[in-house]
């Protein structure tokens, strides 16, 4: 098990912190002494977890705020509330995400769902953060991929799958974007000479709601493939207790290093102790990396802030 360092006196975000991996990052954080911002879609269920994780740490330092990664207007205003208030940000928990929709959705500014949820919206939050996590000494970004990111490709023809819509493949394609997000984040923040660690991880095959509420969207009942997959998993799986690691690990272990990918050691990287991850090839090509950054600010229309650019 993981044994996360003291995190006394810092302050971080975490999207999706109300399940799975998400809340148990803010366990183990407000279990290490962080005040952390609990930022979640539905604020009832984000005040539920919050009220877990107090009954196990009554000291803990949680607030819950509202944001929707889907609606970038809500992002906007997220950020906006965190930059009135001043604080400066030590960590940034990319984590909340969508899995396989069964048919072509959209976000509230009519981009692809997984594409506009999982790459856009916390791309756009970061870039609105950025002011507020260079102000702290030692600030870090950690964001979640998935390893259907070896799989994905970036179809820049065709970002929001208004072609064709594949679930699997359209999930691959923006796990493979938040890596790539989080390279060329990585590799900015070293031209600039900015102290801001930018790196990345996945979870494995780990048990969360993830696996079955993506593929039920739309939908009025679970689809047999849904009902078969709760039943019946050939595959090595693991809790969120032990999937979170790869993620904590790349937040706040001492030995993290920028640009850096973090999974599960055992079973091809299901399951298992963290490890430095081999990143896909595709994450690692420069040129493509600067393209999509430049069109996720063209569709965002985010870009860095003039005082830190």
């Amino acid at each position: 098990m993981y044994d996360v360092p003291d995190q006394t006196g810092k302050y971080a975000v975490v999207t999706g912190a109300n399940s799975g991996t998400g809340k148990e990052t803010v366990r183990r954080l407000a279990g290490a002494g962080a005040r952390i911002v609990m930022a979640v879609r539905t604020p009832a269920k984000g005040e539920a977890a919050r009220a877990e994780i107090l009954a196990q740490h009554p000291q803990a330092q949680l607030e819950v705020r509202r944001i929707d990664l889907a609606d970038l207007d809500s992002v906007r205003e997220f950020a906006e509330g965190m930059i009135a208030d001043g604080t400066p940000i030590d960590l940034l928990v990319n984590n909340a995400g969508v899995m396989a929709p069964p048919s072509r959705m959209t976000t509230s500014d009519d981009f692809e769902l997984q594409f506009g949820s999982n790459f856009l919206g916390p791309f756009a939050l970061t870039l609105r953060l950025l002011p507020l996590l260079l102000a702290a000494p030692a600030p870090r970004v950690a964001t979640m991929a998935s390893g259907a990111a070896n799989f994905g490709r970036i179809h820049f023809d065709d970002l929001q799958w208004d072609k064709s819509y594949r679930p699997s493949t359209s999930y691959a394609q923006s796990k493979l974007a938040d890596l790539m997000f989080a390279h060329q984040l990585a590799a900015i923040a070293h031209d600039r000479g900015w102290n801001l660690m930018s790196n990345a991880a996945h979870p494995g095959f780990t048990r969360t709601n993830l696996q079955t509420t993506g593929p039920t969207l739309g939908l009025d009942k679970k689809p047999l493939t849904v009902r078969l997959f709760e039943r019946v998993n050939p595959l090595p799986s693991q809790e969120a207790q032990q999937g979170a690691e790869p993620l904590l690990y790349a937040a706040t272990s001492p030995e993290a290093v920028a640009g850096a990918y973090y999974g599960p050691s055992k079973w091809f990287g299901l399951v298992g102790p963290t490890k430095l991850t081999k990143a896909p090839r595709r994450s690692l090509d420069e040129q493509a990396n600067a393209r999509l950054w430049l069109e996720a600010e063209r569709l965002t229309g985010v870009t860095l802030p003039s005082r830190v650019a």
